[in-house]
């Protein structure tokens, strides 16, 4: 890669006029403004303490020591600002850019090593199983999913799980509902109001019905957590595992956490209930972990679980929670902390509220009401491709309003369009090649020093940046960088599009070159999308 080569070059520079480039800590990076240059490194200013001088007057020495370096591709390196060193290059390096995304294809190009083999597992959704899943699930499981397939790109081992809340008040709650509205009586104060209640109590045999609630709840469980399932599946997300917190309860899990916590001394006893001693690891608080009638709040299953997953040998965890957990977030730290473990092992991405509107007014989301907007209703509206992409135009951590009427309108407006639109035409212009009896020459073979046009190179020049994206969308476990990133390569692909002909009156040295500039952004398209879980259409 030419970040490498031009690091090398810098090291050997410094080496030469004394410094130690191992001794201080410094970058090579893209500068924020392009007529910055290509790349640029902040070597002098983080040497210049040890140096003793000036971080100019160190630059000036690298630039001349760097200007009788012979250094592929470049054209000139300067001084910028405080001392900064910046790389000009030549279009030739876009151009080994172009042949490295080719040879490497979908599955080589792009594929930087930061996770090394950490083994991670990744929890989302992990809805009760006492309905379907809303609209405001499927922002969750986007990006969840989403970033799954990120890490799993960049050398993470990774696990999704899906953990089913299935003990307690709720459940209960759910089959007295479903029971009621069998029997054609009211709801339950308390109960569960919607109209998916109706439908499934509609559904359910009457042999279920007379043997009584442990039988509803248990034939409402499999309904529920069928249709959750099913609607996964169209949403492109699937999970490798499927826990379930009752059967962890049962498996002695929960008791075996408690005295674990005892032994290590963090679980005390007092005023008739168990407490975790939270604020030894920075909770405001103690929480109780069982209450005085004997029975476990919430957090003792969830910390007994949560040691279940190290116990698997996981050396991260990632639990992707709604926004109305974001309080419980010191407590589940503090009971992992309280186990042994490094805080700094555990993650909770926050996912805020997601707001649907249709011309112009808020569509409510409510799992009790009967005004639920389910995922499956969602997808069957403007399709689990226009869903995803929608969900991770932009950070979790941000409120969201998605704008039903935009995202199913055919028009540049419409981002999911415009992205898809981009890919479509690719394969339009790979066919009109191919009726024109056009056939492209090996890659070997093709002359890139033809691609010079500005269209072109900033088309390339994004297709190169796609390592440094997905480096930094699986570090900060952020998605909507990818997104940008395909919307940016759509945008730079649009351009070419309209400014560049492949076929027709150009010269067939330079048709030959702008085919592989296109196949070449194939890959591009068929990387991003694939990771926010997209499909890349040939036709629109």
């Amino acid at each position: 890669m030419i970040r490498d080569t031009l690091a090398a070059a810098v090291e050997s520079a410094a080496a030469g006029i004394g410094l130690d480039p191992a001794a201080v800590t410094w970058t090579m990076e893209r500068p924020a403004r392009r007529e910055h240059g290509d790349w640029s490194c902040n070597i002098a200013m983080a040497s210049a303490k040890a140096a003793g001088r000036a971080p100019r007057d160190i630059a000036g020495d690298l630039v001349a020591a760097l200007e009788q370096a012979d250094i592929a591709h470049v054209d000139s390196v300067e001084i910028a600002g405080p001392g900064f060193v910046n790389f000009r290059l030549t279009p030739s390096w876009l151009h080994d850019v172009l042949v490295e995304v080719v040879e490497g294809g979908t599955d080589g190009y792009a594929r930087p090593d930061v996770g090394a083999g950490t083994k991670v597992n990744i929890e989302f959704v992990s809805a009760n199983p006492n309905g379907p899943l809303h609209a405001g699930h499927g922002r969750g499981a986007a990006y969840g999913d989403s970033v799954a397939r990120i890490m799993e790109r960049t050398g993470f081992d990774v696990t999704r799980e899906f953990y089913l809340n299935d003990r307690g008040v709720q459940m209960a709650r759910y089959a007295e509902s479903l029971l009621a509205r069998k029997r054609g009586e009211p709801v339950p104060k308390d109960g569960y109001g919607g109209e998916y209640v109706a439908d499934w109590a509609a559904e359910m045999p009457d042999d279920v019905a007379d043997a009584g609630i442990d039988a509803v709840r248990s034939w409402g469980y499999d309904r529920a957590l069928a249709d959750q399932r099913e609607v996964l599946a169209a949403f492109h997300v699937h999970f490798d595992v499927w826990s379930s917190e009752q059967a962890l309860v049962d498996s002695g899990a929960m008791d075996a956490a408690l005295a674990d916590l005892r032994e290590r001394g963090h679980a005390y006893d007092a005023d008739g209930a168990t407490w975790l001693r939270s604020t030894e690891f920075g909770d405001d608080k103690d929480r109780p972990l069982l209450k005085s009638d004997g029975d476990p709040t919430y957090l003792l299953p969830d910390i007994a679980y949560h040691r279940d997953k190290f116990a698997r040998g996981f050396d991260l965890l990632i639990d992707v929670w709604g926004a109305d957990h974001h309080g419980y977030v010191p407590r589940m730290r503090a009971g992992i902390e309280a186990l042994g473990h490094d805080p700094d092992e555990f993650e909770v991405p926050i996912v805020q509220i997601v707001r649907l509107e249709r011309e112009g007014k808020e569509v409510r989301l409510s799992k009790r009401a009967g005004d639920i907007i389910e995922l499956r209703d969602l997808i069957d509206e403007v399709g689990a491709d226009v869903a995803r992409l929608t969900y991770l135009l932009q950070s979790v951590d941000s409120q969201q309003a998605i704008d039903l009427d935009l995202v199913t309108s055919r028009s540049n407006d419409n981002p999911v369009f415009y992205v898809q639109y981009a890919h479509a035409r690719i394969h339009s212009i790979m066919g009109k090649a191919a009726a024109a009896g056009i056939v492209r020459a090996p890659l070997a073979d093709a002359d890139l020093s033809v691609l010079t046009h500005e269209r072109e190179i900033e088309l390339l020049r994004t297709l190169s940046e796609l390592p440094e994206v997905l480096t930094r969308a699986a570090r900060e476990r952020a998605p909507h960088t990818v997104t940008n990133w395909v919307r940016e390569l759509a945008d730079r692909f649009h351009g070419f599009y309209h400014d560049c002909y492949v076929i027709g009156d150009v010269p067939a040295d330079l048709t030959q070159a702008r085919l592989w500039l296109v196949d070449a952004a194939r890959v591009g398209f068929a990387i991003g999308l694939d990771l926010l879980g997209v499909s890349a259409p040939e036709s629109m």
